[in-house]
């Protein structure tokens, strides 16, 4: 599965880390389970979207402590997760899973037996006519991001998406002159995040080729900024966790460990981004770290200390 071979990843090259420094990171990320037992960003309570990264954050640092596991659990049981969004469903499903692999016990024994069709049939009333899926039944517009969210939930259910080819072309579609791929049809100007996720799903589908590859490389090559990281586009001048990530992500995944030389990139990460008291902010102007942006910073050191 593309989420678990990725963890792995990341965690064979954390594993080169000191573990008093990752441990600072896993203090901080416990810091900001609730007393309901889920995760919260920088305000407010829990929810699943950040819950699904600190488990994401600390799968890939060693697991999750026992302290956490009973909470997390509690929580995850709250919801249904037949009613969820694809969002919160793929996070809740991750989650799920990390959990039952820490020895919490298997969320998914307690689900109807039709359950992963009946989340099939709510991802199908999202499908657009471009062939891809948007955030709501009421997009008119396939989202590229939306879309790869979507097989990331098919593959966890261990289920085939129908209709390849038309997602395949809904892909194609989203590519600009300038090498990238945009979020949506009407727009112009390619993003690094969207590129990303549709390289990651043009290579789950098999439908990546030699000039996209060569075309989507150009285009990273736009977006290195002068910091050592990865721009969300052209026009933003500054680097930022999710855009560097996503950015050296794809580079490796096309073969390419040198669109930024890593040097440069690890002064960017560790200087900009890690703070000394645990966690990662989201780019050098950013005052406060938070669990997504944690799981980022982890996930760019990963990478760049993977063989």
């Amino acid at each position: 599965m593309y989420l678990f071979r990725l963890a792995d990843r990341v965690a064979r090259g954390l594993a080169r880390l000191p573990a008093e420094r990752l441990q600072g990171h896993r203090e901080f990320l416990c810091q900001h389970q609730t007393d309901a037992g889920g995760f919260r960003g920088r305000e407010g309570d829990a929810d699943l979207y950040y819950t699904g990264f600190a488990v994401r954050a600390l799968a890939v640092t060693g697991g999750l402590p026992d302290q956490t596991i009973e909470p997390l659990k509690r929580y995850l049981k709250s919801f249904h997760a037949e009613t969820l969004g694809v969002i919160d469903l793929l996070s809740w499903l991750y989650s799920a899973l990390v959990l039952q692999a820490a020895g919490g016990g298997d969320l998914l024994a307690d689900c109807s037996a039709d359950f992963p069709d009946v989340l099939c049939r709510s991802a199908e009333a999202l499908r657009t006519s471009d062939g891809g899926y948007a955030k709501a039944k009421e997009g008119a517009m396939g989202s590229t991001y939306q879309s790869f969210l979507t097989a990331l939930v098919y593959e966890l259910l261990g289920k085939k998406m129908p209709r390849r080819n038309a997602l395949v072309q809904f892909l194609y579609d989203r590519q600009r002159d300038d090498g990238g791929f945009v979020e949506i049809a009407p727009m112009k100007r390619s993003g690094t995040n969207p590129t990303a996720a549709a390289v990651a799903l043009l290579n789950q589908l098999g439908a990546m080729d030699d000039e996209i590859c060569d075309d989507v490389l150009g285009f990273l090559g736009d977006v290195v900024s002068t910091e050592g990281g990865f721009q969300a586009n052209t026009r933003i001048p500054f680097a930022d966790g999710l855009s560097t990530f996503t950015g050296l992500l794809t580079a490796q995944d096309l073969g390419r460990r040198d669109v930024i030389a890593p040097e440069q990139m690890l002064h960017f990460v560790t200087h900009c981004l890690e703070l000394p008291t645990g966690g990662f902010r989201g780019a050098s102007w950013d005052q406060q770290a938070d669990v997504e942006y944690t799981f980022y910073g982890l996930g760019i050191l990963g990478l760049l200390f993977s063989e």
